[in-house]
């Protein structure tokens, strides 16, 4: 079988992605698959192109903008193409962290307190840092923390809100909540879902930013986290219930935030093309579950295209 690894884009992930794109090349390569690496950065070039390819499926390794939103998923679809996690929909309703955490809430998930702003809404950064002491501005439908800010000053606030505007047209304001950093991948599909061990994250300084995300040595990743047995079946329901509320398919990855006495967790969002990278966290978490890489490439071909070697 042949796997076209879709990676590369025009977003302000697409350097993390072309990361991704070669990670996953060369793991399926050892998983058995014959592959073509694919720089994409049009839609309908690749549509156009994708006869020449010879390709069975396409792995999506694209974070971020059309590479993530639903939009590449949709034309993919229209074209009979197979391809590897969520369908458009799902896609469309994660990327758009307004949609997703409006999703949760309905589904009884908790999600921190906040709001959607766009360029013409006014803000008083005064008031809501008065009343949720610290606040996180971030891009509405972006990834990898790119443009996400953590404040308790309402000049910073407002400097934040507007470099938003150079990449997204929405913002999410909501309260920042203290304690640890946890994710979670789930894997599945239409209910018959499960949870890999979740990943306590550590970063050596700051909060978990771009930096410490993608930088060698900046973060700590205990896998599986230490916590109470209460706390670790939380997480993973949590996880499971987004997951499929989302309509999520073959696997994602859940991100939250635990109080540091385990009594608050909070649901920050969904990622249904999560990153591939040597540093990523679904393979770390994969790899204590049981999968190598090479093995959950090929369960999330399986399970998404029903394509094995």
């Amino acid at each position: 079988m042949r796997i076209a690894v879709l990676c590369g884009g025009v977003s302000s992930e697409r350097e993390v992605s072309l990361s991704s794109g070669a990670a996953v090349d060369a793991g399926l390569r050892q998983a058995g698959y014959d592959t073509v690496l694919e720089d994409v950065t049009s839609v309908s070039g690749l549509i156009k192109r994708w006869p020449e390819l010879g390709a069975d499926a396409a792995f999506i390794a694209l974070h971020g903008g059309w590479g993530e939103d639903g939009r590449l998923q949709a034309a993919l679809d229209a074209a009979g193409i197979k391809y590897t996690g969520s369908k458009a929909r799902s896609c469309m309703m994660c990327m758009d962290k307004e949609t997703s955490r409006s999703v949760m809430e309905g589904g009884n998930i908790p999600v921190p307190p906040g709001i959607a702003v766009r360029p013409d809404d006014s803000c008083d950064f005064g008031r809501l840092i008065n009343d949720w002491e610290r606040i996180v501005v971030k891009p509405a439908s972006n990834g990898s923390t790119v443009g996400v800010a953590v404040t308790s000053d309402a000049g910073e606030a407002s400097d934040a809100l507007n470099d938003v505007w150079d990449i997204d047209t929405k913002a999410i304001v909501e309260k920042y909540v203290p304690g640890r950093e946890l994710t979670a991948a789930v894997f599945g599909s239409d209910g018959d879902t499960f949870a890999m061990p979740a990943i306590d994250i550590r970063p050596r300084s700051g909060f978990y930013d771009y930096r410490s995300k993608y930088t060698k040595g900046a973060s700590e990743y205990i896998c599986p986290a230490p916590m109470s047995d209460a706390a670790a079946r939380a997480v993973s329901e949590y996880a499971i219930r987004s997951h499929v509320l989302l309509n999520c398919r073959a696997y994602s990855r859940v991100d939250f935030r635990l109080a540091e006495d385990e009594g608050d967790i909070f649901v920050l969002e969904v990622n249904t093309a999560p990153g591939m990278t040597e540093t990523s966290l679904v393979p770390k978490a994969a790899l204590v579950h049981g999968w190598a890489f090479p093995e959950l490439l090929r369960e999330i071909l399986r399970e998404s295209c029903d394509i094995l070697p």
